[in-house]
């Protein structure tokens, strides 16, 4: 027997202590480290990175902290306060993030970059610089500004927790000084983007999304009147949300990003009918982070209609956002090829 749900019928509500409470790992990550870290031969920056995270850990919660005092008057380090991770997709970053969060004393936080934004919404800046302030070390993964207001948020966020001694780690698809790049006039943001930039130290991490290193393509989407005899004989004794696509992504608007992973909690697979493509940008957005949720819980898929490939316009996966896009085609295709193939993710 299955057990089915609907994710369009679901209304999460979550708390602030909640939010505060959910800065760590996703289960995804929860046991990695960084021997687990598999480095490509190929890659030696791969290997440097480890090593520089290595280093970079040794020294969170080594000392009593910071603070603007001991920030003009301390001996100048060679280091700066953080350190950030640049590379393509499927490289590994969020799994050598995740590995130094685990190597490293608490209290400590680790989210998402659009999870710290939510969390300001929730709390107020001054509520989250507060409560983060207390933190030894704060890990944002999938740093990206999509727009004027979070430049300026996350530029003053980042600031004053270093000010006040917070090691931070961050990675992004994007080198912190060219933030915001091709989504809006980051000319006129040069300031608030370059006062992120110094907060880093860089590493660059080269390679080939492993997620397509000798695997084959996507597979081709189900038949529609096949997906619930497959869903039976996949999923049995689980707990499956079952929807028509367009019915999902219309009830994502009336549920806050923050959410998402409360909307799929306790869900083991995902059965989506008549998959489209999605021609609006604030609808596709929305769509990656219920991505990105998804592959954090590794919930397989098994879809009908159009390939995951497909699932953005071609003007989306070449303009502004095409780095989160492309991101999200590689997570959502490796969950379906977990789920019709059983090939891991």
């Amino acid at each position: 027997m299955v057990q089915i749900e609907q994710l369009a019928a679901r209304k999460p509500a979550v708390s602030v202590a909640e939010l505060l409470q959910g800065f760590y790992p996703s289960p995804r990550f929860g046991q990695v480290s960084f021997a687990s870290y598999r480095p490509d031969p190929a890659q030696p920056s791969q290997s440097g990175a480890v090593k520089a995270l290595e280093h970079f850990a040794t020294g969170v919660g080594s000392d009593s902290g910071g603070g603007l005092f001991k920030k003009l008057f301390a001996k100048k380090s060679d280091s700066r306060a953080g350190i950030y991770l640049d590379g393509g997709f499927g490289v590994g970053k969020t799994h050598l993030l995740a590995s130094l969060w685990h190597a490293t004393p608490g209290p400590k936080a680790f989210g998402t970059f659009v999870e710290y934004t939510n969390l300001v919404g929730a709390l107020s800046f001054r509520k989250t610089v507060d409560a983060l302030s207390g933190y030894k070390l704060v890990c944002i993964d999938e740093f990206e500004l999509d727009d004027p207001g979070d430049t300026v948020l996350m530029s003053r966020l980042m600031r004053e927790l270093a000010d006040a001694g917070v090691r931070l780690a961050a990675t992004s698809n994007t080198l912190p000084g060219a933030l915001g790049e091709g989504r809006f006039a980051a000319v006129d943001f040069q300031r608030e983007i370059q006062v992120l930039a110094d907060q880093f130290d860089v590493v660059r991490i080269d390679g080939e999304d492993f997620r397509h290193r000798g695997l084959p393509a996507a597979p081709a989407p189900m038949k529609t009147e096949d997906l619930k005899h497959r869903m039976h004989a996949e999923f049995d004794g689980q707990t499956v949300a079952v929807d028509d696509f367009r019915t999902l992504v219309d009830h994502l608007a009336g549920v806050h990003p923050s959410r998402y992973r409360q909307l799929i909690d306790g869900i083991d697979g995902v059965v989506w009918r008549n998959v489209e493509t999605i021609t609006e940008q604030a609808v596709a957005l929305r769509f990656v982070v219920l991505a990105d949720r998804l592959y954090d819980k590794d919930v397989p898929i098994l879809a009908s209609g159009v390939p995951f490939d497909k699932i953005f316009t071609e003007d989306m996966m070449a303009g502004g956002y095409m780095k989160k896009y492309y991101r999200a085609v590689s997570r959502l295709t490796a969950l379906a090829r977990e789920g019709q193939n059983h090939e891991p993710s």
